[in-house]
Formats: C-alpha cells, sequence, structure tokens
C-alpha cells in the first residue's frame, strides 16, 4: 500500500494551522496507510509559524519546512515537495477551502487509473466572480497552448505519483501549470470533480500580478514543453522565417522594380528593411545554435534525462 504525503504551503494562515490539521489528519487515519503531512511556511510574519512547531513537536507525522523569507507559493510548494518521502504526494492549499475529505478519492482514481497526476476541478466555487473569471482566463489558456485538457488548473488540491511529481522542477508562478508539464514527460493526466468552501479565516493573497505572472510563466511552459531538448527548432525557424521575408523584399525591390520596370534602385525604407531582417534572422539562428549547445551541456552536466521510462 502506498504511503502519502500531503504538502501544505503557508503564508500567514495562523487561524488555520489547527483546524487544517486536524482535518486533513483525520481522513489520513482513516485510510490506514503510513502518511505525513508536510508545511512549508513562506516566512509568515503572524504566529503561523509558532503554531506549526508546536504541532510538529507533538506529532511525528507532522513536519514543517520553514523559508527564511517569502518566496512565493510555488517556491514553498517546491520545499514541500523535495521534504516529502511519500510515494504519493497530495498538494492543496493552506486556507481550508479545499476539502480534505477529497483525498481518499483522488488517491484511489490516481492508483487504479496508472495516472501521473489527478487534478481537482472546482465545479462549484466559493470565491468572487473576479477570481473565478481569471483562473477559467488562465485554464483556458494553458489548455490552448499545452492540450492538456483540464477544467481547473488552478485548483492546488492534486494527487501526484511521487516520481512523477519529482521529475519537474517549479519556478516562477509555475505551480498551476504542473499538469502540463508532468504531461510532457509523458505521463497521463486525470481530473475529477472536487468540493470548495469559502474562505472562513484569513484573506486571499491572489492578486492581478500574480496572474500576469501567471501568463508568463504559461508561455515560458510552452516553449520549454515544447522545445527543451532542440532550441534551435525554435528560433531557427523564426530566423529562417524573417530572413526568407527580408530575401522576398529584397527581390522585390531588384526584379520587379529595377529590371522589370525599370526604377531606379534607391536606398529606400523598404530596401533597409529587407536588409534588417535578413542580418537579425541571421542572429537569431546563430542564437538558436547557441541555445542548442548550452541545452547539451546542461543535460550532459546535470545527467537529467530527455525522456521518462514508463516501465
Amino acid at each position: 500500500m502506498h504511503s502519502i504525503s500531503v504538502v501544505v504551503p503557508m503564508y500567514n494562515e495562523e487561524a488555520n494551522v489547527r483546524p487544517l490539521y486536524e482535518a486533513v489528519t483525520r481522513v489520513l487515519k482513516k485510510m490506514g496507510r503510513k502518511y505525513e503531512i508536510v508545511v512549508a511556511n513562506d516566512g509568515s510574519t503572524d504566529a503561523t509559524l509558532p503554531r506549526l512547531k508546536e504541532l510538529a513537536h507533538k506529532d511525528s507525522h507532522f513536519h514543517v519546512v520553514s523559508l527564511s523569507r517569502r518566496f512565493g507559493q510555488t517556491q514553498a510548494f517546491q520545499a514541500g515537495i523535495d521534504a516529502a518521502q511519500g510515494d504519493i504526494i497530495v498538494t492543496m492549499d493552506g486556507d481550508l477551502q479545499n476539502d480534505p475529505e477529497d483525498i481518499p478519492a483522488l488517491v484511489d482514481m490516481l492508483e487504479k487509473g496508472r495516472y501521473g497526476v489527478v487534478s481537482g476541478w472546482r465545479y462549484e466555487r466559493k470565491d468572487p466572480f473576479a477570481k473565478r473569471f481569471f483562473s477559467k482566463l488562465q485554464t483556458g489558456m494553458m489548455r490552448k497552448l499545452t492540450g492538456v485538457d483540464i477544467h481547473d488548473s488552478v485548483c492546488a488540491l492534486k494527487a501526484y505519483r511521487a516520481d512523477a511529481l519529482k521529475s519537474v522542477r517549479l519556478y516562477g508562478e509555475m505551480h498551476r501549470y504542473i499538469p502540463a508539464l508532468i504531461a510532457s514527460k509523458g505521463y497521463s493526466v486525470g481530473e475529477m470533480k472536487v468540493r470548495h468552501h469559502a474562505r472562513r479565516f484569513g484573506k486571499t493573497k491572489y492578486g492581478a500580478r500574480r496572474l500576469f505572472k501567471g501568463f508568463l510563466d504559461l508561455l515560458y511552459v510552452k516553449f520549454w514543453t515544447d522545445f527543451s531538448t532542440r532550441p534551435l527548432h525554435a528560433f531557427g525557424s523564426i530566423g529562417v522565417g524573417m530572413a526568407a521575408l527580408g530575401t522576398l523584399i529584397a527581390a522585390y525591390k531588384v526584379l520587379i522594380q529595377k529590371l522589370l520596370f525599370g526604377v531606379p534602385l534607391d536606398v529606400g525604407p523598404l530596401l533597409l528593411l529587407s536588409v534588417m531582417l535578413i542580418l537579425l534572422g541571421f542572429q537569431i539562428v546563430i542564437f538558436g545554435f547557441l541555445a542548442e549547445i548550452i541545452i547539451r551541456i546542461y543535460y550532459q552536466s546535470s545527467k537529467e534525462r530527455t525522456y521518462t521510462i514508463a516501465e
């Protein structure tokens, strides 16, 4: 029977510490498996950390990883994931809007379906309209760009195979795009409906800045999943396309304007544009070669595989 680690990032959630601990512990005990709860304290400035330490002192299943300052939710998730020892890792938010009672069903689906991740879908969200709208917008963009067909990529409540989750590294605001990163490794992605509750204590840390950062990270995820092992294909396509466009413009100026119509060839804006496009195109291709060399050095030095073994 697989062991379970529940990873929870927390920032200034002092009122939620004990209720979360009690709710998650109650569920995990009923499952009858070896378990642990790993809370990553993201530089809280209230009484969150003292309350976490008090629980960790009393319960050997409860572990605390405390970051030196506030690094952000993604980095807190990564710290908790690095510390987790279970065969299955369940992630959730620390505000109790996710329901711990959904954990057994997520784990059951993960094990029976041979998925790398099963993502929660908050089909009846208890959040303000603006938060729901931007969440759907992010998920929709992720579906279009990555092809991972889930309804709620932003939901923190997910169950992962530990090897699948630890095969990726998280930066920026990338925690909401983990299913896309895992899918790029060849793992299957599942989804199930989960419950969602209104926040009882504290206040949300979500804002417009996180939406913008999340969009930039989505572009990175798209590039990384498509071209991480072959950057020359990306830069080469752009560079050759620009050089080809510049060549066509130059050909029009020389062949059509000068030879066919006899119009004197002038060094005008169009000819300058063609030269700039050709030079810039070649520079981008050269940049692609450099990126190719760097990425190969990275894979060779880090011994990271460019493939994933299923069995």
